[in-house]
């Protein structure tokens, strides 16, 4: 093989690696052939978006960045977070976006294993573009957490900063009077991105021409309020972000007159089975929401992973979801004082759907929501940022088979050693589990989970904080952290490249 062929097969790898374009791995990817045909590296860089926090003077928002320690990276690599600012064809910033630059939280990521924090106050607070590199990139995880005392959204919310990608899809959306919902979009490229949002109501897609090409400049944010791309005014919308050209981030910010807020990240990829961990014990109200964007109607077996193993909820045994209809459920106090989570299933023809929950937490004018998309399995490893020794709550579910999980508590942010625990999660149930605490804890750590043995494994953390008699919470799902891509070996085949 000569050096041409060596240097492009180098150079297809080290794109994978970089890229993501390589297949990410897995719960259910195993046999010998995978294992022959691909091996398992860190990737080299990633990106991650976080949208402006909140339009609110009462708002103070705090951020977490965590990388954990992962096995084969080099040793160098940094991370940053920049303020998403819209740069003019002169490469020079606007006004508007030099004051968004001075507003950005003081967070510098640290070495893998310790949080670094940053916070901002205010609802100057602009959206953020992350980029990790090197040792910094595997895992890499950015929680931003904001409290509002009074007003509308008033409680706690939370979101997982997300990468960017071309399609989202969120069920749980409203354009009714008391709800005001934005979808926020950070272009993180040098390019424009055109985006198409559709809204999709219990009769269908709903009448829009202003939700067509949107344009998201490069290196900025758009947030769009969902009311006003249409007239109609209806509950348990599903939202569907598609890209056209170039890739962006995207979140929905649900905020209610009464009923506190709260952000309500993408559901899943379409599938057929699908999982909505870690509901809160307490719950007073949920509501599932379902889309299916197939040609044909979804008949769903509706149960909830308890405690002791899968259960039907009384009245809500199966979910009927027509096509291109978003459907939404009450299912009132579900989970009845236990943990739980909801898994939905075909009853017989398998199509694709996306689904998420909205729960209520609290009574009268103590109500606060939180949302729970459906979400993929923790896979080989996930991590969830912003925790404290009071407040948090991991919730791991097992539906498929007994799974053995370790969870790993990392260094605190000021201070504090790592300590590590095993669950075992018994077949079809969930669990909220008594997470390990860092020795020595000072400010707020990180939580990895990785499955040791057994089914796929999914989780969820609940974040709580009580302020003025409100139970302010808000929920985030834990998928795989793509800390790693399956790179093709080269084998003797490709010689053939010399030609």
């Amino acid at each position: 093989m000569n050096r041409t062929t060596l240097s492009l097969i180098a150079g297809t790898a080290a794109l994978a690696a970089v890229t993501g374009f390589a297949a990410l791995t897995t719960p259910d990817a195993a046999g010998a052939d995978t294992a022959k045909a691909a091996a398992q590296q860190p990737v080299e860089r990633t990106s991650l978006l976080c949208p402006a926090p909140s339009t609110s003077d009462l708002a103070e928002t705090s951020y977490t960045s965590f990388t954990p320690v992962t096995k084969g990276t080099g040793s160098s690599g940094s991370a940053e977070l920049q303020a998403a600012t819209q740069e003019s064809a002169d490469g020079t910033s606007s006004a508007k976006s030099d004051k968004k630059k001075a507003a950005k939280p003081v967070l510098t990521p640290k070495e893998p294993g310790t949080p670094a924090t940053g916070d901002t106050s205010g609802g100057d607070a602009p959206a953020l573009v992350g980029t990790a590199e090197g040792k910094s990139a595997p895992g890499w995880t950015v929680q931003e957490t904001t409290e509002v005392v009074a007003g509308m959204g008033r409680g706690l919310q939370g979101v997982n900063c997300t990468a960017p990608d071309t399609e989202f899809w969120f069920p749980g959306v409203s354009t009714t009077a008391d709800r005001t919902d934005y979808v926020h979009m950070t272009n993180p490229d040098d390019s424009a991105a055109v985006v198409d949002i559709e809204l999709y109501g219990k009769d269908g897609a709903l009448e829009s021409t202003v939700g067509e090409g949107i344009t998201v400049q490069p290196h900025s944010s758009e947030p769009i309020l969902l009311s006003t791309l249409t007239g109609e005014k209806q509950d348990g919308l599903t939202v569907h972000v598609n890209v056209r050209s170039g890739r962006v981030g995207a979140a929905v910010q649900a905020l209610d007159d009464k009923l506190g807020g709260d952000w309500l990240a993408a559901s899943t990829d379409p599938a057929g089975s699908l999982v909505l961990p870690g509901i809160p014990k307490d719950a007073t109200d949920v509501s599932l929401i379902a889309f299916t964007p197939g040609d044909a109607d979804a008949d769903l077996k509706v149960r909830l992973a308890s405690p002791s193993g899968l259960i039907t909820p009384a009245g809500h045994e199966t979910l009927h979801v027509k096509s291109g209809m978003s459907t939404a459920v009450d299912l009132g106090d579900v989970t009845r004082g236990e943990a739980g989570s909801l898994v939905l299933t075909p009853t017989d023809q398998s199509v694709p759907v996306v689904a998420a929950l909205r729960v209520i937490r609290g009574k009268g004018t103590g109500q606060e929501t939180a949302f729970i998309p459906a979400t993929s399995p923790v896979g080989t490893r996930a991590t969830v940022a912003d925790n404290s020794a009071k407040g948090t709550t991991l919730s791991l579910t097992a539906p498929n088979g007994t799974a053995k999980v370790k969870v790993t508590a990392s260094a605190g942010s000021e201070g504090g050693t790592t300590a590590t625990q095993t669950f075992t999660i018994k077949s079809g149930t969930t669990q909220d589990v008594e997470a390990p605490v860092p020795s020595g804890l000072k400010g707020t750590y990180a939580l990895t989970v990785e499955p040791v043995s057994g089914g796929p494994v999914y989780a969820a953390r609940t974040l709580a904080a009580t302020e003025d008699g409100i139970q302010g919470f808000t929920v985030q799902t834990l998928p795989d952290d793509r800390g790693t891509v399956a790179v093709p070996k080269a084998d003797e085949d490709l010689s053939v490249l010399q030609k």
